[in-house]
């Protein structure tokens, strides 16, 4: 029987007024589609996440927006009023958008001010020294303006690069995997640096990265691309706990999929019964479940059907895959102050508050 999700689960996503929105915009490269039929509303303000794996086409969806590109079809708006369109088209310097490279791009025979200040073209000589002092504050570079880029670390040029993409500015900030070439643990504060200093500023802000875990920590919203185009616009928690599709499933976030089968309003798998979500798929048949490792119950029980089979030490947290005597296998996370030895016999049950059904792949017409 042909099952189908209740009307419900396709209502779009609450939006304010869109800030930048593209709209049904394609771009091709000789006869490879980068972006297809792409639109996307983003509301001023909101630091909004283009995420997705190599290829999908996020970069050249920057790239679009910053004017470097130009789309085959389709509409770009800022502020409401079109910077490319079939006939409109506004150069990139006149868009009031500012732009960090995941290589910074900073003039090395230039000083940290004289970088942050290159964006200050036309404005009288105190006005652009009292902005680049206010922005060397902003972004806690005081003290190191007549510094050279190569004097500096990692994240003091990536700070630079930021303070000078909003030295004019500007209405929208792109970051091109900005923190990519950091280490991890800079990284970690530089992301929460930034969007402080944007939160600040009340910049609209524009990442694109292949990282899930930036997207879901910087973004008010996150949209993800497969293959150039939009699979999934939400929360990072509508994302992570509803994803629309297996591919936004399997990407955000550790997942597993088993077999299960609906029958009367229960859906049963190797891993136990339980009540369908009411929000679920309707209907009769055999399903696929999304059972995300943080949604796995298990307990010590020598008479129980699953074996722990791996154990990953993760620091705060371990990782067990557990194997469902000759069937399918699920991972649990815990706490690394819980240590389960491998080959211990369990009990597992599955949380359903968050599983996800999809119809099996395997049996759709």
């Amino acid at each position: 029987m042909l099952l189908k999700r209740n009307a419900g689960d396709s209502s779009p996503v609450e939006k304010g007024p869109a800030y930048v929105q593209l709209e049904n915009v394609s771009k091709s490269f000789a006869t490879a589609k980068a972006v297809s039929q792409l639109t996307v509303c983003i509301t001023k303000g909101d630091f909004f996440s283009l995420l997705g794996p190599s290829g999908c086409g996020k970069t050249t969806t920057l790239r679009l927006i910053a004017g470097l590109d130009r789309p085959d079809e389709g509409r770009i708006s800022i502020s409401g009023e079109p910077v490319a369109a079939e006939n409109t088209w506004v150069q990139p310097e006149k868009r009031g958008i500012g732009i960090v490279f995941q290589d910074y791009a900073l003039f090395p025979h230039m000083t940290v001010a004289q970088n942050v200040a290159f964006g200050l073209k036309g404005y009288q000589r105190e006005k652009a020294k009292e902005r680049v002092a206010q922005l060397l504050e902003l972004t806690g570079l005081i003290g190191l303006g007549e510094r050279y880029t190569h004097e500096l670390s990692g994240g003091q040029r990536q700070r630079v690069a930021l303070a000078r993409s909003l030295a004019p500015s500007p209405q929208v900030v792109l970051l091109d995997e900005p923190f990519s070439n950091l280490d991890a643990d800079l990284r970690e504060e530089l992301r929460g640096e930034t969007k402080r200093i944007l939160k600040e500023q009340g910049t609209t802000a524009i990442l694109v990265t292949h990282d899930q875990e930036e997207a879901f920590s910087l973004s008010d919203k996150v949209g993800v691309l497969n293959k150039g185009s939009l699979e999934q616009e939400g929360t990072p928690a509508e994302i992570y706990h509803h994803p629309c599709s297996k591919f936004v499933a399997d990407f955000v976030g550790k997942a597993d999929f088993i077999i299960g089968e609906i029958k009367n309003n229960t859906v049963s798998s190797a891993f136990g019964t339980f009540p369908l979500p009411s929000d679920q798929l309707r209907g009769t048949g055999q399903v696929e479940l999304m059972v995300r490792p943080d949604d796995v119950l298990f307990n010590l029980d020598a008479t129980g059907e699953s074996t722990i089979t791996e154990a990953r030490f993760l620091g705060a947290s371990v990782l067990y895959r557990l194997q469902f005597g000759n069937g399918p296998s699920i991972h649990a996370i815990r706490p690394s102050t819980e240590i389960y030895p491998v080959g211990a016999r369990v009990r597992v049950k599955l949380d359903a508050r968050h599983i996800v059904i999809f119809p099996n792949s395997c049996t759709r017409a």
